[in-house]
């Protein structure tokens, strides 16, 4: 397969992309994007491992001033990321990767907007490049199953929205983390 771009933010869903892709034969680049989040350097840091892990090339992309946020919405968040990626792709690379889900309200990880932002690729691209999320019917602990049957890393990952040191326990993030554990997808209640 093609290679793909994929983007890389340290989170259980990102991994599971590197993974999903890898476990394909597709050469997968990452990309990660810092754009003023409270939690940037916890999140290069487990972007980094987890490039590492699965030995990919891993670039980081710097956003100023930093995205607008509306609660712990960031607004525009994974469109600005597509249309960075598609910035930064290298010759040969004509495939951009989310690890977005089912299960979420923000219209940035549905269906959608998928469509929508293929339509504005085929703009600029004229159909060359692709943007994909394989996990999009998926819900969080689907993409969890994968992640412990695949042996995906997710002691690498880090998920908060909020703080660097240690996860908030609040924030959706962190929420989606303590349904997992709940659901019985986590084998103990720490949240990073």
């Amino acid at each position: 397969m093609n290679p793909v771009l994929v983007l890389l933010s340290g989170g259980i869903d990102s991994a599971a992309l590197v993974h999903y892709y890898r476990s394909k034969n597709t050469s997968v680049y990452g990309l990660h994007v810092q754009y003023g989040q409270p939690v940037a350097e916890r999140e290069a840091q487990a972007a980094k491992a987890i490039a590492a892990h699965y030995g990919i090339d891993l670039r980081i992309a710097h956003i100023q001033p930093p995205l607008a946020r509306k609660g712990d919405e960031y607004l525009c968040r994974n469109a600005i990321f597509v249309l960075i990626a598609c910035a930064n792709l290298s010759p040969g690379i004509n495939r951009v990767a989310l690890g977005i889900h089912s299960g979420t309200f923000y219209y940035d990880c549905s269906q959608g907007f998928m469509a929508d932002m293929q339509r504005l690729l085929d703009g600029y691209f004229s159909g060359a490049v692709t943007v994909e999320a394989p996990f999009l019917r998926w819900s969080k602990l689907e993409v969890y199953q994968y992640c412990t049957s695949h042996g995906v890393p997710v002691d690498l990952t880090y998920s908060c929205e909020r703080n660097n040191d240690e996860p908030c326990g609040q924030c959706p993030s962190c929420y989606d983390r303590r349904r997992l554990y709940e659901a019985g997808g986590f084998m103990s209640g720490k949240t990073n």
